[in-house]
């Protein structure tokens, strides 16, 4: 099916009456509701949400009626609100980990650690330990290989270190002391 002149006119029409996407759909035949909302969005034509010159056209056509005289103007009372008291659970003492925080969507992320927060002690590790790599695939990896990935993925030199991991971590000894840092100077990079 492709969108011939007589279709897309067709299809301005019966979007500027209001039909829906469906409707468009089964009079047009051979094309789905998708694709008639896609070549609307395509087109540039309207979303019919109150803007936009068919909304603009039915509102001139309307007659305007007469403002009504305020016969006794209501004080606006607003209902009152009891503040919400939230139930308090009994407290229980858990071994299980505090989960980590969940950041909403396009708020910004807390300070991340940089190669320069890291000792050099543990990136002289990791460049040595990075010599003696296994140099494995994103295939060859199992839960007792280090997933440490070193070089650019969208190129040929892109590697999995492979050594065998640290017990109950994703990385080997080197690069657990890269990735993760003992508490107290996570907390002090906060402040």
């Amino acid at each position: 099916m492709s969108w011939t002149d007589d279709r897309v006119e067709l299809l301005k029409k019966m979007w500027g009456e209001g039909q829906s996407a469906s409707q468009i759909a089964k009079e047009l035949g051979g094309v789905t509701r998708n694709a008639v909302i896609g070549k609307v969005h395509r087109l540039g034509l309207s979303n019919r949400a109150g803007s936009g010159a068919a909304a603009t056209a039915k509102a001139e056509a309307k007659p305007k009626a007469a403002p009504k005289p305020a016969a006794a103007a209501k004080p606006k009372v607003e209902p009152k609100t009891e503040p919400a008291i939230k139930p308090q659970a009994p407290e229980t003492k858990s071994t299980l980990p505090a989960r980590k925080q969940i950041i909403p969507a396009g708020q910004p992320l807390p300070p991340q650690p940089s190669a320069n927060e890291i000792s050099p002690e543990a990136l002289a590790k990791v460049n040595e330990v990075e010599k003696k790599a296994k140099k494995i695939s994103l295939m060859e990896l199992t839960e007792r290989t280090c997933k440490w990935p070193v070089g650019d993925p969208a190129t040929e030199d892109f590697w999995f270190c492979g050594l065998p991991v640290q017990q109950g971590k994703p990385y080997c000894d080197a690069h657990v002391g890269v990735a993760f840092q003992p508490m107290s100077s996570r907390r002090d990079r906060r402040r």
